[in-house]
């Protein structure tokens, strides 16, 4: 009992401190931009989502669930290089957002199914290599969340893509892990539906998906039941990218048998020293989560070889992200390194990067109850999220790691049976 009162005094405290990220919210009201900000850029992206539309301006779509999938065309502004880090989203301080140093929408309308598959056209036949790139976001993430974070990995690697985001029911608050959970698995016949929808398109020549975090459930699922209704998972669909997935190991095996060794090129983003997935391994009954295995020791090893999939290991590599979560958009380099996989075609190891010791690639093959305690625990698949409410969530587990550790002791000192009592 005391242990449980002390989780939920620190779930209470961590619930006030995520709200304290230092910035507005519904920030995709679009501001008047009378003329373009010199050295400014622009990513226009296509949305695709599950989420209920919301009647809040700047706001666009909730994290409750829709009974169907749903579209929008959002235009990010990109301050100039000369105001912002690189692997950083800019969030305004306050609203409007000024363009010449911080993220700002400049265009932000719903569409339908017709007015969708225009803009896509029109704007895939417009890529030299009619590429277009499918991101899927984790956990803990508002709609903004997204949408800012995809602008920013977009512009950093330089791709010359179609930019699809794919944005799942997530309610934004680590009080909601479990309804995040299921949400990534209501939201998978959509992404499937979407992902073949794109891939059977005649304009389309490659198609590539990014995922992070709880995205690389639903990522998976979808990818999965396209290989076992189709027999195959589409051939346009070139490569897969799974980030920091917080992904059960023996399910992975599962998915992946039935993806096939002929499904996409896998190109997977891990680090041992992921503190949100150390965290998330202890919650989900201490089996490996796929984000954090040490591709240098059996079986993964083996196993890695066997599917041919690329690994990526950025134990080494260091971010401002404090939890090692996010390690792939935060570091310019790992965003580069997509971008010029997407670019080039090329497989993704560190043999034509200059990381040296700070990033290790290896390449196989071709070459509550879960409930809000959980949530608060798992701070895990920790959304992508401004690094200054990563640093406080990375205080808060800190925190409760020590106050659940001493409540654990006191609690077996109370619960020890007195001499002569048998329970």
């Amino acid at each position: 009992m005391v242990l449980v009162r002390a989780s939920v005094t620190c779930l209470v405290l961590a619930g006030l401190l995520a709200g304290c990220g230092g910035r507005p919210k519904d920030v995709l009201l679009p501001i008047a931009v009378t003329a373009p900000v010199p050295g400014s850029s622009t990513v226009d992206m296509m949305v695709a989502t599950t989420r209920q539309r919301s009647n809040v301006p700047g706001e666009m779509f909730t994290g409750e669930r829709a009974r169907a999938i749903d579209f929008a065309n959002i235009v990010v502004s990109i301050p100039p290089a000369s105001a912002r880090k690189k692997g950083d989203v800019q969030w305004p301080k306050k609203l409007p957002g000024d363009p010449t140093k911080d993220f700002v929408t400049v265009s932000a309308q719903d569409m339908n199914l017709e007015q969708t598959k225009a803009w896509f056209n029109k704007r895939i036949k417009a890529t030299p290599k009619r590429q277009a790139l499918v991101f899927i976001h984790g956990f803990n993430n508002r709609f903004e969340d997204a949408v800012y974070r995809f602008a920013q990995i977009v512009q950093d690697s330089n791709s010359d893509v179609v930019p699809i985001l794919f944005t799942w029911p997530s309610r934004g608050s680590v009080f909601a892990y479990g309804y995040d959970r299921e949400s990534n698995n209501y939201s998978r016949d959509a992404l499937e539906l979407l992902l073949r929808a794109v891939a059977s398109d005649p304009n389309v020549d490659e198609v590539s998906i990014l995922a992070h975090s709880m995205g690389n459930w639903v990522t998976l699922e979808a990818l999965r039941q396209m290989a076992i209704r189709d027999k195959r998972v589409a051939p346009k669909i070139k490569n897969v990218m799974l980030a920091a997935p917080d992904v059960d190991v023996d399910v992975f095996r599962r998915q992946m048998a039935d993806i096939g060794t002929d499904g996409p090129a896998v190109t997977l983003f891990v680090s041992q020293d992921d503190r949100a997935l150390q965290v998330s391994r202890r919650v989900w009954g201490n089996v490996q989560r796929l984000g954090q295995i040490d591709v240098s020791q059996e079986p993964f090893a083996s196993e890695m070889q066997r599917e041919k999939i690329t690994v990526i290991d950025l134990t080494k590599l260091r971010t401002d992200d404090r939890l090692n979560h996010a390690k792939f958009a935060a570091s310019p380099e790992v965003v580069q390194l997509i971008g010029a996989r997407l670019a080039e075609g090329q497989t993704m190891t560190d043999s034509q990067t200059a990381f040296g010791d700070r990033l290790v690639a290896v390449t196989s093959g071709a070459a509550a109850s879960v409930g809000a305690a959980a949530g608060l625990i798992i701070t895990a698949p920790v959304a992508i999220i401004d690094p200054k409410t990563r640093e406080t969530y990375d205080d808060q587990l800190r925190s409760l790691g020590s106050s659940i550790s001493d409540n654990a002791a006191s609690t077996g000192a109370l619960l020890k049976p007195a001499s002569g009592v048998a329970y």
